[in-house]
Order: structure tokens, then sequence, then C-alpha cells
């Protein structure tokens, strides 16, 4: 599992567990405000990235990582690794591809192959073996679930879920939509389909797709059917506090990860990117997605199948700037952007499970150890598929898998 973390993460108040001391003059407050990743206390002063009036309370720590440790302590942080590019979309096609092309914009899907393309095309993997769960439908996120490469694409692309849209903003329009009897009126219905994909020739082609078998594509439909129970029902699999985009996107993952246990799942967070204009959202919005990857750990370790088969990366796409642009919020605290070209290329990666060692860190500051493309090709290593990766010749220079460098 790879979590894309976060949306432009700032390297003081993440890993380096500063909070306010580092960004704010006059709040020489420090501490720890993703203990449920990270090793290290929590802040005693000045307190608003919690829940109630001003964030005054702290999400309490779950109880697994109270019982386990932190999710450091489980498994392998690289404390200072190298970002690419400081710009959202660019990051993340540089860990969806790994690599950094200059010219890849945003309504663009990544020119290189994806992780998703790799691990169908070389290792065989089905289509709901590969997803991809987005936080929305902005920025072009739905782009990054398969290549414009033209010996890759669509074909060997992953499943894709932005599911705050499909589940909640569609449940009017989708949540009763009628079930067609097999035998009798599913065939008019695909005859349709094909007739509609057809009209939308491509050089002389029809419409490519997924390549999802008839039996995957009933599992989705299942799912989706279960879902819409679910949101009817208020009985998803939520993180205990979810009062954030990122928090209900964690928990649409987790129920992906238990119904379809697929070899490989990207989920994407961005609420931290509130930072631009309001520094005080960016430590709450922090503090939750600390809060949802440790709910997300927690359901893999509560499932016989995936705990102790799954791995988890977390990493940032870029970092944020060394210094305060001029936005103050209503804390009179001020908010940072990501384009100085050092601090915003300053990222960590977390990773944990049965491939990586458990409480160890690697890097420090002046010690950069990695690079932003690495969790790619440790995604192609753990499953078997990092020669052919390397092999077909896109990736980064310098990237390496984090197993080598451990």
């Amino acid at each position: 599992m790879l979590v894309m973390f976060a949306g432009g993460v700032r390297h003081q108040e993440s890993v380096g567990m500063r909070y306010l001391d580092d960004s704010q003059v006059g709040d020489p407050y420090a501490g720890n405000i993703m203990y449920n990743m990270l090793t290290g206390d929590a802040p005693t002063m000045k307190i608003a990235y919690g829940t109630g009036e001003g964030g005054a309370n702290p999400i309490p720590r779950l109880d697994y990582f109270n019982t386990n440790g932190s999710l450091q302590s489980q498994g392998t942080l690289f404390s200072e690794v190298n970002a690419l590019t400081q710009g959202h979309y660019g990051g993340l096609n540089s860990i969806i591809q790994g690599a950094n092309i200059s010219s890849q914009g945003l309504k663009q899907r990544p020119y290189n192959p994806t992780i998703f393309e790799y691990l169908r095309r070389h290792g065989g993997y089905g289509a709901t073996d590969v997803w991809f769960v987005g936080n929305g439908i902005d920025a072009s996120i739905p782009l990054l679930n398969y290549s414009a490469h033209p010996d890759y694409g669509q074909k060997y692309g992953a499943n894709f879920f932005a599911p705050l849209v499909t589940f909640f903003e569609g449940f009017d329009s989708l949540g009763h939509g009628k079930i067609y009897h097999p035998e009798n009126e599913l065939a008019p219905m695909y005859r349709l389909k094909a007739f509609l994909d057809n009209s939308f020739l491509q050089y002389g082609n029809g419409l490519d797709a997924l390549g999802n078998t008839a039996e995957e594509k009933q599992q989705i439909k299942q799912f989706m059917n279960l879902m819409y129970e679910k949101v009817a029902n208020w009985t998803l699999n939520l993180p205990p506090v979810s009062d954030t985009v990122d928090c209900y996107t964690v928990g649409f993952a987790a129920e992906v990860m238990t119904h379809f246990k697929p070899a490989f799942m990207c989920v994407n967070l961005s609420d931290v990117d509130v930072c631009h204009s309001n520094f005080t959202g960016y430590v709450s919005a922090l503090h939750r997605a600390d809060h949802a990857v440790g709910h997300l750990w927690n359901v893999i370790q509560s499932d016989p199948e995936l705990a102790g088969n799954t791995s988890i990366i977390c990493i940032p796409e870029h970092g944020r700037n060394d210094n305060p642009n001029n936005i103050i919020d209503t804390n009179n605290w001020s908010a940072y952007d990501h384009s100085d070209g050092s601090n915003s290329l300053r990222i960590w990666s977390l990773m944990a499970g049965p491939s990586f060692p458990q409480n160890l860190t690697i890097g420090s500051q002046g010690n950069t150890i990695g690079q932003v493309t690495d969790a790619m090709l440790t995604v192609a290593d753990m499953l078997g598929i990092k020669n052919e990766v390397i092999g077909a010749g896109f990736l980064e220079g310098g990237t390496n898998s984090f197993l080598d460098l451990i």
C-alpha cells in the first residue's frame, strides 16, 4: 500500500516535530502532532489542532498504537528524502511514474508508465488487484490511474474511485440504480454500452478499457451496492474522528482493502494544502492525516488475510517553504507556500510491514538519503517486478528501491 501523504507537508511540523517553534514568531512550542505515525511527545502548550472549541482537544492516540508503539517504531523512517518538484500534480506524477518530467502538466495523463501499469503488464495482476483511491476529481487526480504511453495505457490501468464523489455526491443518482436481470435485460444494456463506446473512435479504434473481467465487474457492482448501503446506514469503516475529506477517503480505502484484498492500492491525501492561507487548518489537517493513516493500519492489522502480509509506504509529494508568505490566519499565524527550491524539496518516507526492519531511522538533516521516485520502485521491488521496471528505461536517474538503501 502506498499513501501519497497529504499534499505538501512541511518537514518541520512533521518529522521535525517542531509544531510552532520553527514557523510562528513568538510561539516557541514544539512537539509531535503525528503520534500514531511518529515516535515523540505531543505539544503541551498552545494546542489548536484537535477537536472542540479552538481545536484544544488532541485526537487520542489509537488503541493499537498505545499497545504496539508508533508506526515508526514498527517500521523504517527515511527522515530526509529529496523531492523533485514543488508542484502537487508533478509531485504525484513523480511518485506514480518514478520519474520527473518538467513538461508534465495538469489535464494530462502521465507520460511514462505508472506503477499500476507495470504491475499489471509485468506482474500479471488483474484489474481488481490494483486500485487507486483519490480524494476527489479536481487537479486531474483521476488521470493518474494509467498513462498515455502507447506500450502501456488503459488496458493495464488501475480501478479508480473518488469515493466522496461516487458514494456521497452520487448517492441520489447511483445509490438506487436498477439491477438488470442477467438473462433478460443485461445483454441489451451491454449492446447499448458497446454502441456508445464505439461512437467515440480514437484513431479508428473503439475505446480501450481497463480490462475488468465479467466476474470483476460483478465484484465492483457488489462493492458499490454495499457502499451505498453503508452510506445509508452510516456503517462505514471510518477513522474514529472523521471531519475532513482525507479521513473519509481513508475510510473508503479501508473498505476497498478489506473487500478486494488487492495486491496494491494507492491512496491520495491532500487536506494540508490549506497551509497556503491557514496555518491553523494545516496543523489540524496534518494531525487528522496521521489519525487516518493510523486507522488504516489498524484495519489492516485486524484482518487475518492482510495482517502480516501487507506493507505500507507513506510519502509526501513535496514539502513547503522555509519562510512564510504574508497571509495571517485567525490565530495570527503565518501561512506557507511551496516554491523555494530548498525546504520545499525536503520530504521523508515512513514504511512498515514484513518487508521493513522495525524501529530503524535512516538519514538526518544534512544527510539526505533517497528521493521521491524511490517509493514507486520499492513497490515494484516488493511485488517482484523491479528488474522489469528498471529495464523499461523510464525511471528518474538516481532512483533506487528503499529496500536497497536500508
